[in-house]
């Protein structure tokens, strides 16, 4: 969140490291190892429906939340629910988003079990998909069945997929490898369309950033994310969720009180300003988007989105492309709808867009911080 410069004005104001220390400083505040556990993790569990959620776990899901529950059923099938804590009731008042998340999980929850052979029979909302929000009614109903899958060549590329924030390389996406990615998401009744670098993605960098910039300066919209907001390793350890912010700018930025939730919270602050700029600076590089559509509204038609955008973001990394979600513009609440009904004028072709990311290529990432896969059962 906070710049090399930004954190160099902070030094010269009062907060200095002796050089001698300065190693030792930044090697006590990088990322939290313990945070990222489960991604070395995935794959090691003896039981075949542990070691695929092992894997599901890893799943994209918007802010981080993992709101995934699971009950285990007899010797070969399990339930899965959402945890109705981890919601976005601001950013996501119908629970639209936390569902394509669901849909994702129970892609790679599919797509891990075939690994071993098993086939997923899955059953949507068995009691009913009839709710303006989540309740306590179960999503999906899954049932393994051996000997009726094989390996899916996406798997391969679970470890190494990852949601990349930072900005793009400044070099347009090759067209065979945009058209390869849309491709892996057209399943599923879904729609994956997009666009490279030409007059339609200067139109979407300009829409997308004043999206982001209405959910930012929104009290109660930015809010909710600075409530999320991990600060610093120790933060980011105990709690494996939500928005992190690390490493040794991080610890530098916070231990001078630049860096703190009272700080994100106020538009006007250095650190907003800073993180915006940052944010800026990253939508601009976009030199490619992709968008996921589908007929209807319906919470199936949300998993949908969420299997389809699975395995398309799998496939941007089979083809050395970097995604980062940028959907703002699709989000429900009131100080949206404007941006919404643009969105769907310039793109939609009549559809209901479930997810809109900017694609191109940059430098690898480290893995988002997540829950151990045990923490999601129901005992």
């Amino acid at each position: 969140m906070t710049t090399r410069r930004g954190v160099l004005k902070l030094v010269g104001g009062g907060v200095v490291l002796a050089a001698a220390g300065a190693g030792g400083f930044a090697a006590a505040n990088g990322p939290s190892r313990s945070a990222r556990a489960p991604w070395r993790d995935a794959g090691q569990q003896t039981e075949f429906r542990r070691r695929a959620l092992s894997y599901a776990i890893l799943a994209p899901n918007p802010h981080n939340m993992q709101p995934w529950l699971v009950r285990l059923d007899g010797e070969d099938a399990l339930t899965l629910f959402c945890d109705l804590d981890r919601r976005l009731p601001a950013t996501d008042p119908f629970d639209r988003q936390i569902v394509i998340g669901h849909g994702a999980f129970l892609e790679l929850l599919a797509l891990a079990a075939a690994e071993d052979g098993y086939r997923a029979d899955i059953t949507l909302f068995p009691e009913g998909e009839d709710m303006a929000t989540l309740d306590a009614r179960a999503v999906a109903h899954v049932r393994f069945v051996s000997g009726e899958a094989e390996p899916d060549p996406l798997f391969a590329y679970t470890l190494a997929r990852h949601t990349n924030r930072n900005p793009f390389d400044a070099r347009d996406v090759a067209p065979d490898a945009l058209a390869a990615t849309l491709s892996s998401g057209n399943v599923y009744g879904v729609s994956a369309d997009g666009c490279g670098n030409d007059a339609l993605a200067a139109k979407l960098r300009d829409l997308t950033w004043r999206a982001h910039t209405v959910e930012m300066t929104t009290d109660y919209t930015n809010q909710e994310s600075v409530d999320l907001m991990r600060i610093g390793a120790k933060e980011v350890a105990a709690s494996p969720d939500g928005l992190f912010l690390e490493g040794p700018m991080i610890a530098l930025a916070k231990m001078a009180g630049v860096v703190n939730r009272k700080e994100l919270s106020d538009p006007n602050s250095s650190a907003s300003k800073q993180g915006m700029a940052m944010f800026h600076d990253a939508a601009m590089t976009a030199r490619a988007f992709a968008w996921l559509g589908n007929s209807g509204t319906t919470r199936a038609s949300q998993i949908a989105a969420g299997r389809a955008y699975m395995r398309l973001v799998l496939a941007a990394e089979r083809e050395g492309l970097k995604v980062h979600p940028w959907s703002q513009s699709l989000q429900e609440y009131p100080e949206m709808a404007d941006l919404y009904a643009e969105v769907h004028d310039m793109i939609g072709g009549g559809q209901r867009l479930q997810m809109l990311v900017r694609v191109g290529y940059a430098k690898p990432v480290i893995a988002a911080p997540r829950w151990p896969m045990e923490t999601h059962l129901i005992t």
